[in-house]
């Protein structure tokens, strides 16, 4: 049996449908079996998060946007996170609206697991001193800030010279964000407990350039050689957008926690690909 305090947060996603009826359903239900719990209410991209020392449970409602955000906020913290979608996709956070309490209660009675998923440390680098540091969930993107405009990308792997890139930039992604958007850039489709890291170029200007699974203790550097069209930029999960400048260098590594998530029992991942993703395969025996 999972060992729980007593108080929860809700996250709740208020741009999604029936958010607000949602997050009160949630809270009476989990008061219902002896719990607190919080609702904390947001449009978009949430301020003045609250204290998530506090709280021992996140619950998150929305789509995988919420999910993404939230457990860049709630991992550093060890805070397992059950998401549940309200949006379209919901390819990570697998819960629905009617199925998450039964998820709850299994993995409360030991019934389920915790899905561990590797995250990444990422740190800007500008002239020697470090611009910043972040963690993703799905992946960071060096990219061109223009529409259809390429740039020239270097990169690294474990401190050796793997190449260059004329792209529209480079994607480095995780497991979990392998079906995000590398998959759509036609990168391979990562099992989300996996551990290791995708690197896909975007519309890469050879044909040659393909995309490579590393292990997850590679160090990854992607340096910016040239914006002759376009600025250049990194994006954080799709959310968080960093401006970088020519001679500018991007480190990828494993992040030392994981994002911590509860998901039903079933095999959700393999369920997921064949009904949000259509692999179906061959109807026939």
């Amino acid at each position: 049996m999972e060992s729980l305090d007593k108080n929860i947060l809700v996250m709740s996603n208020v741009l999604k449908d029936n958010a607000s009826e949602m997050s009160m359903t949630v809270k009476k239900m989990l008061e219902d079996d002896g719990y607190h719990a919080d609702i904390f209410s947001f449009q978009g991209d949430p301020e003045g998060m609250p204290n998530f020392d506090s709280y021992s449970l996140i619950i998150s409602l929305g789509g995988d946007g919420t999910l993404l955000y939230v457990a860049r906020k709630a991992a550093v913290k060890g805070l397992p996170i059950l998401p549940v979608n309200l949006g379209t996709l919901g390819f990570i956070a697998a819960n629905t609206r009617e199925s998450w309490h039964e998820t709850f209660r299994a993995w409360i009675e030991g019934r389920v697991h915790v899905s561990r998923r590797m995250m990444l440390s990422i740190c800007v680098v500008r002239d020697a001193k470090v611009l910043g540091t972040f963690v993703a969930l799905n992946d960071g993107v060096v990219s061109s800030e223009g529409i259809s405009k390429m740039i020239r990308l270097g990169l690294q792997v474990d401190a050796e010279t793997f190449g260059y890139y004329r792209a529209d930039g480079l994607i480095i992604a995780t497991p979990t964000g392998s079906t995000a958007y590398n998959l759509a850039a036609d990168g391979p489709a990562l099992h989300p407990e996996m551990q290791a890291m995708v690197i896909n170029p975007i519309c890469a200007f050879t044909l040659a350039s393909r995309p490579l699974v590393l292990p997850s203790s590679s160090s990854v550097s992607v340096s910016v050689e040239e914006t002759r069209r376009s600025g250049a930029m990194l994006t954080i999960d799709g959310q968080e957008k960093i401006s970088l400048l020519q001679g500018d260098v991007v480190q990828f590594r494993k992040a030392e926690f994981f994002a911590k998530i509860i998901v039903p029992k079933q095999k959700v991942f393999y369920g997921a690909l064949k009904t949000k993703l259509g692999w179906t395969g061959d109807e026939h025996d």
